[in-house]
């Protein structure tokens, strides 16, 4: 993301000057003014300017810039073999760019078409290893792919933004986002993301949601904020209990409301284990320990797992889940880790 400038422009002066007309009082008095205007919006946006970038700082801060290595990037060759839905992707032009432009431009091309993006997007990641950075492009779309109603897609902006932080699925990886946890530094907040990422990575997942679960018992709301979005990638069982406690006892609104979102629809939670979380939640309907607020977030959660409404309404809920029949109702096994296949 190379800035670049034009060429300098040099501006010649007319070689006569035209005689100059002493203003009047009262444009004087217009000049003042205008300069007056001039001054005040500079200092405006001045002032704007200091507040952005004190918030991009901050940014950076919570999201670490990996600096390139130095020295020549060697190119990835893309192993692909002909796939129908594949005309839109020029994959002979993908091969010659660099392994960073290879994972920017096929993760955006899965958001938009996962097939067969994923599929090379698979092939790559262990060449690509070494050669990525976490630039502010890549973040993004990791952000957005994790929006994706495709859980594969999901699974493959991970496997980058690991591949990009230099987290290999080893012990050694868990042990260093430890540290970084436990450091009291900024980087604490995406370690705890990234945990939960590792962990729904195969990479120790009992231990990741052992230290996700104690740290939503923070005193810092932000920590709450970041463990509950870790719970959310781990995407396990114990995931769920922990989260719909979180829903229902967290005292920041705002964390109760993530804690909802992550139940409902972000992370890596399968749709088979968001309707494990139906029963409980109409318990929760049912407690009249919850202020109002909350019991909307329970029923907003509830619409959002099931596609059915019925408001607050708990003996209409547990009716309609009484007789909603279906396979995903009660599924053969609770948790499997999600594929890019």
């Amino acid at each position: 993301m190379a800035n670049s400038t034009g060429p300098t422009k040099t501006i010649l002066s007319n070689a006569i000057t035209p005689r100059l007309k002493v203003p009047s009082a009262h444009r004087w008095l217009s000049y003042v003014l205008a300069f007056a205007g001039l001054a005040l919006l500079a200092t405006g946006v001045g002032f704007f300017a200091g507040r952005c970038q004190g918030a991009f700082t901050k940014w950076l801060k919570m999201h670490p810039v990996v600096a390139a290595e130095a020295g020549p990037i060697a190119s990835s060759q893309l192993v692909s073999a002909p796939q129908p839905g594949a005309k839109t992707i020029d994959t002979e032009e993908i091969s010659h760019l660099a392994p960073q432009q290879q994972a920017e431009r096929l993760l955006e091309l899965a958001i938009q078409q996962p097939d067969p993006s994923l599929s090379l997007i698979h092939r790559n990641l262990t060449s690509w290893r070494g050669h990525l950075e976490d630039s502010d492009r890549l973040f993004h779309l990791v952000m957005e792919a994790l929006k994706s109603n495709d859980p594969r897609v999901r699974v493959a902006a991970v496997e980058i933004d690991l591949a990009a932080n230099n987290l290999v699925k080893a012990p050694e990886s868990f042990e260093k986002l430890q540290r970084q946890i436990q450091s009291g530094s900024d980087e604490r907040y995406m370690a705890l993301w990234r945990l939960g990422a590792l962990g729904n990575r195969g990479v120790a997942p009992a231990e990741a949601f052992r230290t996700l679960k104690l740290y939503t018992q923070s005193r810092n709301q932000e920590v709450r904020f970041w463990a509950v979005e870790g719970l959310a990638m781990l995407g396990s069982p114990e995931s769920i209990d922990a989260l719909l406690d979180t829903l229902a006892h967290d005292p920041a609104a705002q964390i109760r409301q993530h804690a909802a979102n992550a139940l409902s629809r972000s992370g890596l939670l399968t749709g088979e284990q968001r309707l494990t979380a139906v029963p409980q939640l109409l318990n929760l309907l049912d407690d009249d320990s919850l202020d109002a607020a909350t019991q909307g977030l329970v029923c907003s959660t509830l619409e959002s797992i099931t596609g059915a409404s019925f408001g607050k309404n708990a003996g209409a809920w547990r009716d309609w889940w009484a007789h909603h029949d279906s396979r995903e109702k009660h599924p053969s096994h609770r948790y499997a880790g999600l594929s890019l296949a």
